[in-house]
């Protein structure tokens, strides 16, 4: 045996959620449902310092659609707590960015965009509950078309806090009656990611008139037999950033998410 073809063998296999964010890196993903099962993905906000503190307390006055799961140093790419060769700047597809509430691109990593002064906010994501409700035999319809799940604005206001303020974002999967109550059920157990549901069918009466055409995301067909689940979504963020016309921010590209080394069990409270 070579020592190259030696050294191939003792190299220890990468752990799947760091696998995930080299592939992200390296340009190689376009959507991550689904990608490292069993870990959990990230919604992300980037904000300037001056106003981090504000964009932290709508976070608190929001738990539903903005739970906090990691928080990065001022002008620090990375959040250890979040994973191990994290860097936020080029481990997700695809990112936004917004200027006086309007975006202005959607590139792959924010490498030229990156300033010292920036504070990078990761808040839980539904894919972390998904998981949960595989296990259980429910089926999630934008996993099994390979789409991005469907989202939608609301017109459930936001607690403002300082210049945030805006509508609620939510993410909706068709569910037949009896799938959506055990639905409810397990999610209950998943707070840190946004939890049990915030509206069961009827989406006119949350502001939505076309479950056809999201507002991000993709759509998916609803059978006569299931009724439309909705959940508190981490867009929310991106639907308060231009509605508040933030000087500058950086999101997520919708449904392209950060891969952590945290795992979905972790976040269970029951």
């Amino acid at each position: 045996m070579t020592v190259s073809a030696a050294n191939k063998v003792r190299e220890p296999e990468r752990q799947p959620a760091l696998q995930a964010r080299l592939d992200c890196r390296a340009g190689q993903v376009t959507q991550t449902a689904g990608l490292a099962p069993g870990y959990v993905q990230g919604n992300l906000a980037i904000l300037p310092e001056t106003l981090a503190a504000a964009f932290h307390r709508f976070c608190q006055q929001n738990p539903k659609p903005c739970p906090i799961v990691g928080i990065s140093d001022v002008g620090s790419p990375h959040i250890p707590a979040l994973g191990r060769d994290l860097d936020i700047r080029t481990d997700l597809p695809r990112y936004r960015v917004w200027r006086d509430g309007e975006l202005i691109d959607e590139p792959g990593d924010i490498l030229n965009h990156w300033r010292d002064d920036l504070v990078a906010f990761v808040i839980g994501c539904s894919f972390s509950f998904e998981e949960a409700l595989l296990a259980e035999g429910l089926p999630i319809r934008h996993i099994e078309l390979g789409v991005r799940v469907p989202m939608y604005r609301t017109n459930i206001a936001c607690v403002p806090a300082g210049p945030f303020a805006g509508p609620m974002v939510v993410s909706m999967r068709p569910m037949k009656p009896a799938d959506a109550i055990r639905a409810v059920q397990i999610t209950s157990r998943f707070p840190s990611v946004h939890g049990a549901p915030v509206h069961l069918g009827l989406p006119h009466l949350i502001g939505i008139s076309d479950l056809a055409k999201p507002d991000y995301g993709d759509p998916v067909p609803i059978h006569d037999d299931e009724i439309p689940v909705f959940w508190a979504c981490g867009v929310t963020p991106q639907a308060v950033i231009a509605a508040a016309r933030v000087p500058f921010a950086i999101t997520h590209s919708p449904g392209l998410m950060l891969v952590t080394d945290l795992q979905n069990k972790q976040l269970a409270v029951l």
